[in-house]
């Protein structure tokens, strides 16, 4: 789903994503000190802002995609910057103190068991953390074009993939699952265009779903979805913001934390 490089995704969403990071990072509790792990870092903007609180050598990140995995290790020399899956951390158990998972949830193969393995993988005491956009107005960026797509091409989005763990109820639900108590709170940042082609020049490379959808687009389906979507932002004629809300939980790992409980 991740084919494109850290800079397409860097124009796309890391203009958001460099910002949620400090905000989820003290949501987290990251401090000084702290071992800190970094599940589905993408090009590392999260990663970052870990060694810029505790320093890259106590700082592990790991990602399926080996574009971003490069890139984060050119962004943050000296962090142990693995390729690999959130449902089998090569890590041993209580290795860091924060576990964290940055705009993931809904890409994991089975996200149940990579909470299970964030959990492992943190010493008793330690915090699993993780965010998601939330739907039905949490993310303008992307949603705007979905609008769009549904006017031009009512079979392409009634074909878009519904991802799970995009609402509070579904995130708390996760996390139930593996913690006896967990935390929530919403997190919100807001990003600038300079005008509507700066902004539409940013999806071009996207990745995910709405990514999928737009590389296979021949060019006048594009330019019609183009047009669209300039309408539904209201033609747009100078800079364009928009806000990105996210859900963050929580769960502290305890010795008595079992499945289920």
């Amino acid at each position: 789903m991740f084919v494109i490089t850290g800079a397409e995704y860097d124009r796309f969403m890391g203009r958001y994503s460099v910002q949620l990071a400090p905000l989820f990072a003290d949501f987290a509790g990251v401090q000084p000190g702290h071992r800190a792990l970094d599940v589905g870092c993408g090009p590392g903007a999260l990663t970052v802002e870990l060694a810029r609180r505790v320093g890259a050598g106590r700082v592990a990140a790991i990602d399926p995609a080996p574009q971003f995995v490069e890139a984060c290790r050119q962004r943050v020399v000296g962090a142990d910057v693995r390729v690999g899956g959130a449902e089998m951390l090569p890590w041993a158990d209580a290795t860091f103190d924060v576990a964290l998972a940055q705009l993931v949830l809904t890409f994991m193969a089975d996200a149940p068991g990579a909470l299970r393995e964030m959990r492992r993988v943190v010493c008793p005491g330690g915090t699993v953390a993780a965010c998601m956009w939330e739907s039905n107005g949490g993310m303008p960026m992307i949603e705007s074009v979905w609008r769009a797509v549904a006017q031009v091409d009512p079979a392409g989005a009634s074909a878009r993939p519904k991802g799970r763990f995009h609402t509070r109820a579904e995130i708390e639900e996760l996390f139930r699952g593996a913690f006896s108590r967990c935390e929530l709170a919403p997190l919100e940042v807001a990003s600038g265009y300079a005008d509507f082609d700066d902004y539409w020049t940013s999806l071009l490379g996207a990745g995910g779903n709405l990514g999928t959808y737009v590389s296979r687009l021949d060019a006048p389906a594009r330019a019609r979805l183009r047009a669209a979507t300039f309408e539904v932002l209201g033609r747009p004629t100078g800079p364009v913001r928009m806000t990105g809300r996210a859900w963050a939980a929580r769960g502290q790992s305890r010795a008595n934390d079992v499945d289920g409980v």
